[in-house]
Formats: C-alpha cells, structure tokens, sequence
C-alpha cells in the first residue's frame, strides 16, 4: 500500500464563479507556516480572516479570505489552507506562485482526493465519487454519486466481505483439523451461507451495473434490417431531424450518436447501419461498425415489423451477456394494430410507430427504469472496474461451489476464497496497486 506523503501541495481548486470567487487550495505539513506568512500571525481553526495577500517584497497581491482547518480535521486529514479571492486568472496565478515560494509544489491532478484516501478519511470508491459528482451529465447521476461518497456502496460492499471472510474462516478451519475435514465440508450449514453469499453478490452486482448507467450515461444501440425505421425512430426520440430517412435501402452508413436527457437519466442513442449483407464496400463498413456498436452496448433496440420480428432476433447475437434487449414493432400506423408491450421469453417487446409517435412513451419509460430511475434513494454510482471486481467474485464463488459439490478439497475452495475478497478489496482499495491510484486519481480535475 502507498504511504501517505508529507510534502506540501496547492493549487487554483475553485475557478471563477458567478460571484467571481476564486480559491487557491493548501494541504500539507507547511500549510500552517504558510498561513502565518500570509496573514501575519497565527489563524485560529475554522475563522475565516480577511487578509492582504503580497508577494515576497510585500506588494499587493489581492485581498480576500483566509480559512485554516488543523489536521486530522480536513478534507484531506492534513493541515488545509483555503484562500478565497477575486476570480481573476492572473490574481490567482500570482497568489498560486507566492504561496509555493512559500514552501508549497504545484498538485498533481486528483492529488487532494488521494491524500483523502491515503490518510482514511474516504475508502476508494468514496474518493472515485468525488469525480463522479464534478462530471455528473445528469440529475440522477449527481445523486447517485452522493450516495457514493456518503458510503453507500461501500457499506454494502463492506458487508459481503464480512460475510465471505466469515466462510473462509469456516473452510480453513476444517484444514486446520484434517481428520474432521470431510465431515465439516459436508455441512449444510457451509453450502447455505455460500448459496446466501452468492444471492447476495448477485443483487450487488446488478445494483452496481445500474450504478454504472446512472453515472456514464445508458448506451443504447438502435439495430435492425435496412428501412426498418432505425433513422426515424432516433429522430422521434431527439425531438430533432439528426438522421436522414429515405426509402432507399443503405441510406445510413455509418454509426450516428444522439445524447438526451430523459427526466435527468442521460442516454448515449447510437443509430447504425442496416444489418444485411451487402456488396457495397461503404456499406459494407457501416454493417461493420454497428456490430462493434452492438458489442458495447447497454441496451440495443432491435427495430423490425411485425412480419420480420422473431427472425431479426437473431441480429442481437453479437450484445454481450447481461445487455438488455428491447424489441420494436414499428410501423404499426402500417398495420393498423394498437400500442402494447409485453414480454417474451425475457426480452421486452414494444409496439410503436416511430413515424407517429405511438407507443414511444412506453418506450422512453422502459429505458428510464434500464438506466435507473424510480431506483430509489440507495441507488449509488459506480464504474466499470468496480463491476469487473465484482464479476471476478462471482467467477471465484462459483468454482467454491463446484469444489465443494464435488471433490470437497478444502484448500482449493479456501484459496478461490482468498481470490474473491482480494477482489472485493479492490474495490475499496483495501488491496491497491500504485499503478491503479495513478490511473483513477490521473483523471481528476486539478485542485480536487
């Protein structure tokens, strides 16, 4: 694990507002001293001070507010310095510039929030919302971000890894008395609180996934036969003509992508090209890249007609295990039947008329509920390492149980064990690499 730095870091960390405010930010052993030097005497905890601001031969830099907070008790756990100004970029320059002659280095991107994780005051997931909530695209996005950082997640991650550590307990125990193994790994007892561990991993997964939705936005990919009405219908869902609709078959040839907000849940639509063989090289490539569309996607809309609906199904092959599919009749304005939903074989199906907008606001509700919305006050956000932990504990769970079933040897089923809650420490950050901070913390803004 990385050790906590005791270097001293600043940064602009507020650029001008509305009120025209800016802040420099100071975190580190020297913040103190640095505060005195600025002010002239001592600041007490949390009183804000009005101070002149000069540079080194004492001219005036601007005026402003002075606020110290004392470690632990501060964002970061260290000694923090917040100067409050004027917005101007060259007023904060020049104050950025004074308080590192100071004593004080130009902060890496994320670099606050990582000293927050490095001295305990926020777990990884909780330091990961923290960017979450700055780059929310949505309502329900921000919201589910400040579940995160106020610990939702992590509780409940927190409580599957005191249930997993209590079973690995129980199995290696039962390696610890060898002439009782066979009997001990027998127990009912074991495999019910493996099959509980498991439901319950399974609900967090799916909660996660919906986590991920909320916080990147639901990626939907409109698929189907030439003129099934894909154009149209991403035109009637943007409110916009962002595709051009013809009656000629290849019309659309390349991937074209729409980004709307439905009641605050932002969804990325992706209009693609005509599943078909074809001859046409431009085409041909078109076909190409909606399947690697496809490949991606959260949820594709197979858009077909009553006539053709059971063999398009087919064309989803390609969307990868866990994706929603969502069939659509369109034309119905053509056939002369009615708007309805229903579902078959666990795939949704919705009637429309993209050209009339029948039946779309069926549509726009079911997709809501895919991207998260009605999830509640709990819903949290989260991102894509965090469902690819969790996969990774359900791939060790399920080897548990086939051990177990099978030849009961207890010190597999106790390492595949091991794997999983190093998985799930992962996802906290009990158990993190150097180059995995660096990647998350790298794509914070400076000065969080």
């Amino acid at each position: 694990m990385t050790t906590a730095p005791t270097d001293t870091i600043a940064a602009i960390a507020s650029a001008p507002g509305a009120a025209g405010v800016g802040v420099v930010r100071v975190s580190g052993p020297a913040a103190p001293a640095i505060a005195q030097a600025l002010l002239g005497r001592a600041p007490q905890p949390r009183r804000a001070y009005l101070a002149a601001f000069r540079d080194g031969v004492g001219e005036l830099i601007d005026r402003g507010l002075l606020l110290h907070f004392p470690a632990p008790a501060s964002y970061t756990g260290e000694h923090v310095l917040e100067l409050q100004g004027h917005g101007s970029a060259v007023l904060l320059d020049a104050l950025l510039r004074r308080v590192c002659e100071l004593g004080a280095r130009l902060a890496r991107p994320g670099e606050f929030t990582e000293r927050a994780f490095l001295n305990g005051k926020l777990d990884l997931t909780q330091a990961e919302a923290v960017a979450d909530l700055i780059a929310a695209r949505s309502q329900a996005g921000a919201r589910a971000a400040l579940q995160s950082m106020e610990g939702v997640f992590s509780r409940k991650v927190g409580a599957l890894l005191q249930a997993l550590i209590a079973l690995r307990v129980h199995i290696e125990a039962a390696i610890d008395f060898p002439e009782e193994e066979i009997d001990f790994l027998a127990d009912p007892a074991i495999t019910a609180r493996l099959e509980n561990l498991r439901a319950e991993l399974a609900e967090l997964l799916r909660e996660a996934q919906r986590g991920v939705r909320l916080n990147d936005g639901l990626k939907v990919a409109i698929v189907g036969r030439p003129n099934a009405g894909k154009s149209s219908l991403l035109n009637a869902l943007a409110g916009s003509e962002r595709a051009i609709v013809t009656a000629i078959p290849g019309t659309t040839r390349d991937v074209l992508r729409e980004t709307l907000s439905l009641d605050g849940i932002a969804l990325e639509l992706a209009d693609t090209a005509g599943l078909r063989e074809t001859q046409d090289e431009v085409e041909r490539e078109g076909v190409r890249r909606a399947h690697g569309q496809l490949a991606r996607a959260d949820v594709a809309l197979l858009v077909s007609d009553a006539g053709h609906a059971a063999a398009d199904l087919a064309l989803l092959d390609a969307l990868p295990a866990g994706a929603e599919r969502v069939v659509l009749v369109n034309k119905i304005d053509l056939a002369h039947a009615a708007a309805h939903a229903e579902t078959r074989d666990g795939n949704r199906w919705l009637w429309v008329s993209a050209k009339t907008g029948e039946g779309l606001d069926a549509l726009r509700d079911h997709l809501k509920q895919l991207a998260g919305a009605g999830s509640g006050e709990g819903a949290f956000s989260a991102r894509r390492r965090h469902v690819l932990a969790l996969e990774s504990v359900r791939d060790h769970l399920d080897r548990t149980a086939a051990i177990l079933t099978g030849s009961r040897a207890g010190e597999l089923a106790a390492e595949e064990l091991r794997q999983a809650q190093h998985a799930l420490g992962e996802i906290t950050g009990d158990y993190s690499s150097d180059d995995l901070l660096g990647a998350i913390f790298s794509s914070f803004c400076i000065g969080k």
